[in-house]
């Protein structure tokens, strides 16, 4: 009866004992490796975060280097812009002035030389060339001498000019002419030349030096004295 009562229902509970035995073991085995696998994902989590961390900063660094180099290149830019609109605003500034002041010589002339006919019945030209005369004479010794040296050096080749805001009559070009050569004791080779910048005026010019009358002169001094006067003081 043991053998086959007992037997059986022994061989029965080992198996179950043995299944139950083998699931705890398997149950174990299964904790153990989700334990493995719940290390291993909070270790790749890390990794990552870290990972996530370093690249912000990097995105964050090369976002602000940007932004300084745009800054740096808006600051230049309208740096320039701004010099640029100052050296163009000083350039009309210069045109205007410049303007002005021809429009002012060109006016002084006509009056002048409405005036002088009208009152003394001498053309404005002939006036201007006895000014420039009387001052050829009243050269000092230092600038006669310079001058002497220049003007015995001219040639039919290389003249030195006569120059004048107006075509010199012939009788005028030859009073001039006359009191060069007797100012410094030789017939001077001259070339006259017309420069209407002189505005009514006549000059000398050889070898670089110079001797000049004009309006302009005295224009110069009117606007210089005005300048001062108002505290402003003369376009560049």
């Amino acid at each position: 009866m043991k053998r086959f009562l007992y037997q059986p229902v022994l061989n029965a509970i080992a198996a179950r004992e043995q299944k139950i035995a083998d699931e705890l073991n398997d149950a174990a085995q299964t904790k153990a490796k989700a334990h493995q696998q719940q290390d291993e994902f909070e270790k790749k989590n890390q990794a990552f975060d870290e990972q996530r961390a370093a690249l912000l900063r990097k995105a964050t660094d090369e976002a602000n280097a940007e932004r300084s180099r745009l800054l740096a290149d808006a600051r230049k830019t309208a740096a320039q812009a701004s010099s640029e609109q100052a050296k163009a605003l000083i350039k009309e500034t210069q045109r205007l002035h410049d303007d002005l002041v021809r429009l002012t010589q060109e006016q002084v002339y006509d009056i002048s030389r409405r005036v002088l006919g009208d009152l003394a019945s001498v053309s404005l030209e002939q006036r201007a060339c006895e000014v420039f005369i009387q001052r050829l004479q009243g050269l000092d010794d230092t600038a006669r001498e310079a001058l002497s040296a220049a003007l015995k050096a001219a040639s039919p080749h290389s003249p030195a000019l006569l120059r004048s805001a107006f075509e010199l009559p012939v009788a005028q070009q030859s009073a001039i002419q006359a009191a060069i050569d007797e100012s410094f004791g030789q017939t001077i080779a001259l070339e006259f030349q017309i420069l209407p910048e002189l505005v009514s005026g006549v000059e000398l010019s050889v070898k670089g030096l110079k001797v000049a009358w004009s309006i302009a002169d005295y224009l110069e001094a009117i606007s210089t004295t005005l300048q001062a006067r108002l505290g402003t003081t003369e376009p560049v």
